[in-house]
């Protein structure tokens, strides 16, 4: 019997555009699937671009009129992985079309927006969400979830969360983001949203309070992406400008308290010399604790405070094992055959796909009211900076 199609259009052809692109390509071919994923349509702005794109990655369609896809009778599921600022005219759009949504993280730029694509989620009754939160689908991530939902920490004390890279520094362009119109924020948005998300996934509970937060802009102007060249020609004209301002922050820190009683630390910071892509969670309750460094993501460490003191230490497990009930990985390799960052988003699809098709996911998929709760946390954190106060989260509706 032939599988039910999922027609997906995406839209956005950049660098999400390449990771969710190669999610769909890949997708099938590892995973046993109630449905079949068509690579649709893609959408993006420059059609030159476009057309190359959309050959090299497997798209049927393209076009540069992202409305049209939302309105086209054909799609199944419509992809956002644009600029925060349409994430909610985008997503918003396709629902009310009465399409399945999936929509990069953060959920928006501004906590306002958010609101309106959740409202609209639940307008759409009987179309899903999603939000790519990706490291959710790491095998050591999901063990770490795992574990805890299992009662192996006991009660949780102490939160430790890092999402440090250091790409960020003066010689950077003027990209998109760093200019607030477009991305809301800067380190906070894109890095402390994943590390946010993850703590709320992996521990089960949420954030309360955010006792306290500094938000810093260390570099205020930057070289915009075409400067101009050459010299002042005639008499009074100007020179064009070759800086623009930074109007987002460069790293952002915070303390939480989590409902169950535990205390939380959060930082993301785009100028962490030396460190290249270190998404970093600790876990520590009172039976155990974990420990997750994306930069050796197939790693989970693991402290058995249950065990004879004499033998206790911590346990590097290497997260390769299908057979032995690792996550997602027995759809891969044999054991210790590493995988990288891309499995991420083709597990994450695996189980998007798998939810359309009425079966259940690996582990728990965040859709727009859970994205939500984790931009409340992201909103929190920047009024207590720039108000230095704390925030409770039951203020935010």
């Amino acid at each position: 019997m032939a599988k039910k199609k999922i027609n997906i259009a995406l839209i956005g052809s950049k660098f999400m555009g390449r990771t969710h692109s190669n999610a769909y390509l890949k997708v099938n071919k590892f995973f046993d699937l109630p449905v079949e994923p068509v690579m649709h349509t893609i959408a993006a702005r420059d059609p030159k671009d476009l057309k190359k794109f959309s050959a090299r990655w497997g798209w049927e369609n393209w076009t540069t009129a992202w409305k049209e896809v939302c309105q086209n009778p054909e799609i199944d599921l419509v992809d956002v992985g644009t600029p925060n600022h349409v994430h909610a005219e985008q997503a918003i759009e396709a629902l009310e079309a009465g399409k399945h949504v999936v929509c990069e993280k953060p959920l928006a730029g501004t906590l306002d927006d958010a609101r309106a694509m959740v409202k609209a989620a639940k307008k759409a009754r009987k179309c899903q969400t999603f939000v790519w939160y990706n490291y959710r689908r790491c095998p050591a991530v999901a063990l770490a979830h795992q574990l805890v939902k299992s009662g192996k920490l006991g009660r949780i004390y102490h939160v430790r969360a890092a999402y440090l890279q250091d790409w960020g520094g003066p010689d950077t362009p003027l990209l998109w983001r760093f200019q607030s119109k477009f991305a809301g924020s800067g380190a906070h948005g894109d890095l402390n949203a994943h590390i946010i998300d993850m703590a709320r996934f992996v521990t089960g509970d949420e954030i309360s309070e955010v006792v306290g937060s500094i938000e810093q802009t260390f570099i205020k102007e930057r070289d915009l992406l075409e400067e101009a060249g050459g010299e002042i020609r005639g008499k009074g004209a100007k020179r064009r400008k070759t800086k623009g301002k930074s109007t987002v922050d460069d790293a952002v820190l915070f303390l939480t308290r989590f409902k169950g009683g535990a205390v939380g630390s959060f930082e993301a910071s785009r100028l962490s010399t030396g460190d290249k892509n270190r998404n970093r969670l600790e876990v520590h309750g009172e039976k155990g604790a974990i420990r997750f460094d994306f930069e050796r993501m197939n790693e989970l460490e693991w402290y058995d405070a249950t065990t004879d003191g004499k033998c206790q230490g911590w346990t590097t497990i290497n997260v390769t094992r299908g057979d032995d009930g690792h996550p997602y990985v027995g759809s891969w390799w044999p054991q210790s055959h590493l995988i990288g960052y891309e499995h991420g988003f083709i597990n994450q699809a695996s189980d998007m796909l798998k939810v359309l098709g009425g079966r259940k996911p690996e582990v728990a998929l965040p859709d727009f009211a859970d994205a939500f709760e984790t931009q409340k946390v992201l909103h929190a954190a920047i009024e207590s900076a720039r108000n230095r106060c704390p925030i409770k989260l039951s203020q935010i509706k």
